[in-house]
């Protein structure tokens, strides 16, 4: 799982450690030459330049002294240092560390954005990622000698941790809190395992202590029905249907006022798999919307189609806003784009990630786990 995504995070890490060495060679040499003196005076002639110094002094030290004018607009136009060289011979002299500046980072920052785009991370997502890394590292300290892939990885764990936070939502607390009976409504292209992730859904409400019914939506797929039908056997859960061809909307109307007879938890329906361009299957879509009013729409896509997904995840946004998202095939997935980017793209959370064939094979979305596996720090 997300082998390429690790493999392609090295070239940041050497870039980043490569660009630091540098940095630390020099600082090396300069404290070298400074034993010969003492601390105090490196120090001093260090800051020396940050003197103010009085007009005579300035004449003295320009040639060209009969054009202040332009000389001083020149000196303006200078962007300034963030760090002041006492800053840094401080650090440097005392206690041993380096300062890293923005300059330092241009080219591992660089490398860190293609390692993303490489791994199917979303333009956005992956300025959005170098920028908050960026913000991280200028003006972090390195001591000399210390562990750079240590820093490099902790600035980029923060920055993913911190992105697949936003707009996150705790399932199990939703379906806790929310008014019985629960209707999720399940939508996405074909052949993705939506219906295998509404089986995969439903046991792991079961597991919770949730009553759950089926709504076979998806009428105009040949063997959706009963593909339906052979999980909620083996789950032993109630499903309603109707005969192939049938309206959708009344099939999942029924199944809600069926759980609301029976006082059941939660009703999970699923719907044919179509693509946004399909005019008359989205029209359905959102008739289906508009007469059971779900409490939860989610989009389901495969892991392993990276940014196709994304766009396909943004695109039904557009048409029916989604609630959330479940993205199956993760253990097959290489590049881990689709799991950074989708909810950032969208605006609305990751829920599940589907990661095996089995019903149990279902991980509850959390930032952490992700990152975790990302980064291999956890095994797969």
């Amino acid at each position: 799982m997300f082998n390429r995504f690790k493999e392609k995070l090295s070239g940041f890490k050497d870039s980043l450690s490569s660009k630091i060495q540098e940095k630390v060679s020099k600082a090396e040499d300069r404290v070298s030459a400074g034993k010969k003196e003492k601390p105090s005076k490196m120090l001093e002639a260090e800051t020396e330049t940050l003197e103010p110094r009085s007009e005579p002094e300035r004449a003295i030290s320009k040639p060209n002294n009969l054009e202040p004018a332009k000389s001083n607009k020149s000196e303006e136009a200078k962007p300034k240092s963030k760090f002041s060289l006492f800053q840094k011979a401080k650090s440097l002299v005392f206690e041993q560390e380096v300062v890293l500046e923005e300059k330092d980072l241009e080219e591992p920052l660089w490398a860190l954005e293609m390692a993303l785009l490489e791994s199917d991370v979303a333009l956005p997502v992956a300025e959005e990622i170098v920028k908050s890394v960026k913000s991280d590292l200028v003006g972090a300290k390195k001591k000399i000698g210390a562990d750079t892939g240590e820093l490099a990885e902790t600035s980029l764990r923060n920055a993913l941790v911190d992105l697949l936070s936003r707009n996150h939502l705790d399932f199990d607390e939703y379906v806790q809190t929310a008014k019985k009976p629960v209707k999720i409504l399940f939508v996405g292209v074909n052949g993705t395992g939506k219906t295998t992730s509404i089986a995969k859904v439903a046991k792991y409400l079961q597991d919770n202590g949730y009553s759950v019914v089926l709504a076979a939506g998806d009428t105009f797929r040949a063997g959706a029905i009963e593909q339906l039908e052979v999980h909620a056997g083996k789950l032993g859960v109630k499903m309603v249907k109707h005969k192939t061809g049938g309206d959708p909307t009344a099939v999942i109307y029924d199944a809600i006022e069926y759980a609301k007879a029976h006082n059941k938890d939660v009703v999970l329906a699923d719907t044919a798999g179509r693509l946004h361009t399909n005019i008359n299957l989205m029209d359905q879509m959102r008739k289906i919307v508009r007469v059971t009013k779900p409490d939860l729409l989610i989009f389901v896509d495969e892991a392993i189609a990276g940014n196709d997904a994304v766009e396909r995840a943004r695109l039904f946004n557009e048409s029916v806003p989604i609630g959330g998202s479940i993205l199956t095939k993760t253990d097959a997935d290489a590049k881990g784009g689709s799991a950074i980017s989708i909810a950032y793209i969208t605006g609305k959370p990751v829920l599940f990630l589907g990661v095996g064939q089995t019903y149990g094979d279902l991980v509850k979305f959390e930032p952490n786990w992700l990152v975790d596996r990302l980064m291999g720090e956890a095994e797969a």
